[in-house]
């Protein structure tokens, strides 16, 4: 039974939400059933142009790419793209499946992350269409949901509370950022709620494993933990989709090499960036 709800702030085109996975990964393996996890939408662009008008430029998304891939270990396609590309669409499809099928909202969510950070572009029809065939619903029903009232007043409803940052996230400014005269989260960004009386810490920003691990202890210090997992496939089946080296890695304590040697003899790897994603051989 969740003893803990904790609320997370993401984009699926975040390049920090996608190199904060392998913490992600390593709270839900160490607390299970323990952690009760929302999500809500931060939606960084509404168009391409917003970029642009800050002088982002696909070579600039390139090295930086590059630059935290090489710093975080998770892997990314850093070869030039043809074009910016909008989050918004993305998130109202993370969105509408959380409203219609929320069996399926953190699987989509994943799924379209994958393909960004593979090369795709978020805004493109094609793009969402995969993500929704890869986790099982069909393109053109999510279209359908995404066009629906409902779930456009539930992506205002995230948009305005992720730039509704708390006051203890407003003490820690420099791990949010301007969004129009106030501040938003910038992603992931967790609120951490203890489900028996409401007490509440919040994580902005892109932190260390250890922030995460120092506020949940604070709020649940007698959990049961789970231990590390006995093999890579272990874990891999435990997550049902194909994981980074790095998010193995570390939840497995293991160094990157030792992880991929491990992982060669019982998975098969889907190349990407640097490295890959791995399935159960």
């Amino acid at each position: 039974m969740a003893t803990v709800r904790v609320t997370e702030y993401t984009d699926p085109g975040c390049p920090f939400a996608w190199s904060a996975e392998p913490s992600r990964r390593k709270l839900q393996w160490r607390y299970g059933d323990e952690l009760e996890w929302e999500l809500r939408m931060v939606v960084l662009s509404d168009s391409a142009s917003e970029y642009e008008a800050k002088g982002f430029t696909p070579e600039f998304l390139s090295k930086s790419s590059a630059d935290l891939s090489r710093r975080h270990g998770m892997p990314i396609d850093t070869s030039v793209r043809p074009k910016l590309s909008a989050t918004a669409p993305a998130c109202r499809a993370v969105v509408a499946a959380r409203l219609h099928a929320p069996e399926a909202e953190a699987a989509l969510l994943r799924a379209l992350r994958v393909r960004n950070f593979a090369g795709a572009a978020l805004e493109d029809d094609s793009t969402r269409g995969g993500a929704a065939h890869d986790v099982g619903l069909d393109p053109a029903e999510l279209e359908t949901w995404m066009a629906t009232p409902a779930v456009e007043r539930a992506l205002e409803e995230d948009r305005a509370a992720a730039r509704n940052p708390s006051a203890a996230a407003l003490a820690q400014n420099h791990k949010l950022a301007p969004a129009g005269d106030g501040r938003r989260y910038t992603c992931p960004s967790y609120e951490i709620v203890r489900l028996g009386d409401g007490t509440r810490i919040d994580v902005p920003g892109f932190q260390p494993y250890a922030a995460y691990e120092v506020a949940l202890a604070n709020l649940v210090p007698d959990a049961d933990l789970r231990a590390d997992p006995e093999s890579v496939l272990e874990l891999l089946k435990w997550a049902g989709e194909p994981l980074a080296t790095r998010e193995i890695a570390v939840v497995s304590e293991l160094e990157h090499d030792a992880a991929r040697q491990q992982l060669g003899r019982v998975a098969t790897e889907r190349h990407l960036g640097f490295d890959g994603l791995w399935s159960p051989a």
